[in-house]
């Protein structure tokens, strides 16, 4: 795909931010970069085996209290991980071609799916009363520490001047959610396609001036200094802000519910280790230890008790209200024939 010259200098940019973002010491988890986890080692490790987990950027900072908290269990001691972090799709495309994974974690469900037509997730990895997800969190609007611009809703996106950060929806599921966050909203759920479209194009034409390859890439950008505002997960900015970065987060009034599933791989070769992780994921003490995290625990019970930390929008569209992922994604994000997929072909020719 070619580059508008606007986007190819807000490549370098990001490209510079990157960098420096590097030498700071900060970000491992905005790339496919591993890691290894356990809560003991030697002989006890080597005896239960360890989880090769790929996920998508931005929950790295759960897995940092989940593994640990799995690992203090009877079924997770001596367990040890090794971790991939990245954009999400990028992330799914690798599993699929063959890195060795057990247990992986995308931001949308079409990464998941790739798998199950591979041949490598089992086609009721969601069969469960949580459909596969143990967390989740909505799309937000992040500004600069006072919010100099005043901007809280979808509309003031578009206010002349605004330079909107949002990362690439080819790469990045968090992309996909943030789009589809104002694209429901302006559309009243897909009743009005039209009309969501072409706040989208607007968005996108003239707003989005960097479109990094994760949603970790695409905070670390904002964090750097480009644009006046990011598009994000709830969590992100959550983490942005208990880190001390200058950064708020509104949540508009009308939003989207962002779910991320998680799958066990069926030739695992700790198949049995694997599915005790992804169940703890699920039990109240896991769930607990992810909305300390911040995400939005799905037993309700936790989220009663953290109801204060993750306000309820007055609306809040779902990916089923738009026909659910398949349809989604053919209509809106199919390369060359999605509805914006074609928006960024025409912003980037």
């Amino acid at each position: 795909m070619s580059r508008h010259p606007r986007l190819a200098l807000a490549a370098a940019a990001t490209a510079a931010a990157m960098a420096l973002s590097a030498c700071a010491g900060g970000g491992a988890s905005d790339t496919a970069a591993a890691g290894t986890s356990s809560g003991n080692s030697g002989g006890a490790a080597a005896k239960a085996g360890t989880i090769n987990l790929y996920a998508y950027a931005v929950p790295k900072v759960g897995f940092d209290k989940v593994i640990p908290g799995f690992n203090a269990t009877a079924q997770g001691k001596g367990v040890t991980f090794q971790q991939s972090y990245g954009a999400s799709g990028d992330q799914s495309r690798k599993v699929a071609a063959g890195a060795v994974a057990d247990f992986v974690n995308f931001s949308v469900e079409p990464d998941i799916t790739r798998l199950v037509d591979a041949g490598l997730v089992k086609s009721d990895w969601n069969a469960n009363q949580h459909k596969g997800i143990p967390f989740g969190s909505v799309v937000t609007i992040v500004t600069r520490k006072g919010n100099p611009k005043g901007i809280k809703d979808w509309d003031d996106l578009l206010k002349p001047g605004v330079e909107v950060v949002t990362p690439n929806p080819f790469s990045s599921g968090s992309a996909k959610w943030n789009l589809l966050a104002p694209y429901a909203a302006k559309s009243d759920g897909g009743k009005n396609p039209a009309a969501g479209l072409a706040y989208l194009e607007k968005l996108i034409g003239q707003h989005v001036k960097v479109q990094p390859k994760s949603g970790r890439e695409a905070t670390e950008t904002f964090l750097q200094g480009t644009g006046d505002v990011l598009l994000s997960y709830e969590n992100e900015a959550l983490f942005a802000e208990r880190n001390g970065d200058p950064v708020e987060h509104h949540t508009p009034s009308t939003t989207f519910k962002i779910e991320n599933p998680v799958a066990v791989l069926s030739k695992s070769k700790n198949l049995a280790t694997a599915t005790a992780f992804r169940d703890y994921l699920f039990t109240p003490a896991a769930q607990r230890l992810w909305a300390q995290a911040g995400f939005r625990p799905v037993d309700p019970t936790v989220a009663a008790e953290f109801a204060k930390d993750f306000p309820t929008p007055a609306k809040l569209w779902t990916i089923a209200d738009l026909g659910g992922w398949k349809a989604v994604d053919n209509s809106l994000f199919k390369k060359k024939t999605g509805s914006i997929a074609v928006i960024y072909d025409k912003a980037t020719a």
